[in-house]
């Protein structure tokens, strides 16, 4: 449920700064959005550490963020997420807990939530309403980060609550932050064979972000690079267009739905799925602890 509204957006052609971090663990890019130092900036889709071996997180990747947040004198204003990840785990809790802002994410994320609640059992305290998060954008919505205008986009398929954010680029092309949707160009596009995917959805989400001018900036969440090649997650429209791997000019929908379905049989769940959607789903919060004060996470057997 939203909390309150968000605050309107309203052009000035301020110009957004971006700095990414990138998680190798995890192949994960999250990113600060800012106005300027000193202004107003929103955290995009943030890792918590997590040793599967040892059951334990840590907080190196997000302390990492957040010494860039008080470097630049920035006031968070948002804590993003366009989607609940299955890769790796949020760590907008924790984030919120020292640099204040309000987490949020796609009111599809409600879907997401009533489908794992029952794939994990969960507690009955458990709410599948968006409650544990503090604002739910919907589709379109625009908002503000600082002096910059920002806009919500819905771009599901890879699951159904998965969103875009469009940032206004003011002097330069506008920034969007496409979440797992879209890859690199020689890696292609997200699988589709998670509860609620749909390749086909998939198809139209990514044809409607390569409907924008061909120098829109596209910020990736991950990058899985092929061998010989850094590890990348800036990419424009017309390069999607020209050469992703899957769904480029001339790529029809029954054809990408053709290879999305056969690719995504092959493929196995990724290593963090069990726990990052128990974590994620939350908002990035422990589940609650146990009688003895430690927090535990399910697993499924067979249900996946």
């Amino acid at each position: 449920m939203t909390a309150s509204t968000a605050t309107p957006a309203t052009p000035t052609g301020a110009t957004p700064n971006i700095k990414a971090f990138f998680d190798p663990a995890t192949w994960t890019v999250s990113y600060v959005v800012y106005d300027h130092a000193g202004g107003q900036c929103a955290i995009v889709d943030s890792v918590l550490d997590y040793d599967s071996k040892a059951g334990r997180t840590s907080t190196t990747s997000a302390d990492a963020l957040m010494a860039f947040v008080k470097e630049q004198g920035l006031t968070v204003q948002w804590i993003l997420e366009t989607h609940a990840h299955a890769d790796h785990l949020s760590a907008a809790h924790y984030l919120r807990k020292h640099l204040g802002g309000r987490i949020a994410i796609g009111a599809a994320i409600t879907q997401v939530q009533n489908v794992f609640k029952g794939i994990f059992n969960l507690e009955p305290e458990f709410h599948p309403d968006g409650s544990q998060f503090d604002y739910l954008l919907a589709p379109d919505e625009t908002f503000a980060i600082g002096e910059l205008q920002a806009q919500a986009l819905a771009v599901p398929g890879h699951t159904p609550a998965c969103m875009a954010f469009k940032v206004d680029g003011g002097s330069e092309p506008d920034a969007v932050f496409v979440g797992d949707t879209l890859f690199m160009p020689d890696v292609g596009t997200a699988r589709c064979d998670f509860p609620g995917g749909n390749a086909n959805t998939l198809y139209r989400s990514v044809r409607s972000l390569l409907s924008m001018p061909e120098d829109t900036r596209l910020y990736m969440c991950h990058d899985y690079p092929p061998a010989g090649r850094e590890a990348a997650w800036e990419s424009t429209v017309g390069a999607q267009r020209a050469g992703n791997i899957h769904i480029r000019d001339g790529v029809s929908e029954q054809d990408f739905v053709a290879m999305r379905t056969t690719r995504d049989a092959g493929l196995a769940m990724p290593n963090l799925i069990l726990p990052s959607v128990q974590i994620n789903i939350r908002a990035g919060e422990l589940p609650p602890a146990d009688s003895n004060g430690v927090s535990y996470l399910r697993i499924p057997l067979n249900a996946l």
